[in-house]
């Protein structure tokens, strides 16, 4: 499950009963989307995940295109489908941000009460029961995993190193969103005193979890396979880090994103991507990169801007309307 560009986007509304009207556009939409025959099942088994499934679809989708928005390759939806057959390292983000979009997506959907089997975070040692009263209900990253893991259906690979890359990277976009996970506590007394405490698990806005994986992504990991005869069967393993023997090369750490494979240039069309041509660039940032060596055009225009903006008595604001030069520039063919 991750970002093929095929998923449709729209906003679902409340689910109802399987046997109701919203209950069987549930099962519709569940046949819609691109899953497997056992992850359809699962969702027809679980109302409102169809709605969490495209909502974390729209999340991973918008973070991944703003984190890749200044980079040659902008995380577009075309050439998706190739992409994801490979073992490049922006197939290796595809998957992780995937993943951390739909923990982070179950989660909140448990705690808004859009999960018909789950509801706020359980935690021991947290007063959720206390939180709900006043309001508050914990993201429930707990349940959230356990899904997760059942509803990707982690097997056993074997030798196949691809699988195992797509796995681990997986792996790291779940970690990322529990390495967000943060205890929030709120008081309640009299005169702002702490004389009551509650406290419950937040998750942290998924552009934190977004920008967190796009570091992973600027230092991810090149791997290959190799036999570990300790353990007898073959293992992810990296190039050799400070003071460890050529002969023993170092596994990848859990949190590292790893591929198998370098990247295209991503500069001219192919089946990855439309090429950068036509793109928007900062000439004193990235334009020279971006544009791959063949320059770019420089084009002025007027936009027009609210401003001299002043607070009216009592409720609104009052702007004028201004006018000025912008100066673009995009890479040429």
């Amino acid at each position: 499950f991750s970002l093929t560009g095929k998923e449709a986007l729209t906003h679902l509304p409340s689910l109802g009963p399987p046997g109701s009207a919203q209950g069987r556009l549930h099962l519709k939409q569940c046949e819609l989307l691109q899953l497997s025959r056992r992850q359809k099942r699962l969702c027809r088994r679980e109302p409102g995940l169809a709605e969490t499934l495209r909502e974390s679809i729209r999340l991973g989708l918008v973070e991944c295109q703003f984190q890749f928005r200044s980079e040659r390759w902008n995380c577009s939806l075309e050439g998706r489908t190739s992409l994801l057959k490979r073992g490049f390292k922006e197939t290796a983000f595809l998957f992780a941000v995937s993943s951390a979009a739909l923990t982070h997506s179950l989660a909140r959907a448990c705690s808004a009460g859009r999960m018909e089997r789950c509801t706020c975070d359980d935690s021991p040692g947290l007063e959720n029961r206390k939180a709900w009263q006043w309001g508050v209900c914990g993201d429930n990253l707990k349940y959230s995993t356990k899904f997760l893991k059942k509803f990707l259906g982690q097997k056993r690979i074997g030798k196949d190193l691809r699988a195992r890359v797509d796995i681990h990277n997986t792996n790291v976009g779940i970690k990322a969103v529990k390495n967000g996970l943060k205890t929030t506590c709120k008081c309640h007394g009299v005169s702002g005193s702490c004389a009551v405490r509650t406290c419950w698990k937040q998750l942290s806005p998924f552009h934190e979890i977004g920008r967190l994986l796009k570091l992973r992504y600027d230092d991810a990991v090149k791997v290959f396979s190799t036999s570990n005869d300790a353990v007898g069967h073959s293992e992810l393993a990296g190039p050799p880090r400070h003071g460890h023997a050529p002969r023993h090369p170092p596994a990848p750490r859990a949190t590292d994103l790893v591929y198998v494979e370098d990247s295209p240039s991503f500069c001219r069309p192919s089946k990855y991507s439309l090429g950068t041509a036509g793109r928007t660039c900062s000439r004193e940032g990235n334009c020279d990169s971006m544009c791959c060596g063949r320059g770019y055009n420089t084009q002025s225009r007027l936009v027009t801007f609210s401003c001299h903006c002043q607070v009216q008595w009592c409720c609104y604001v009052e702007c004028q309307q201004c006018m000025q030069e912008e100066v673009v520039y995009s890479c040429k063919q």
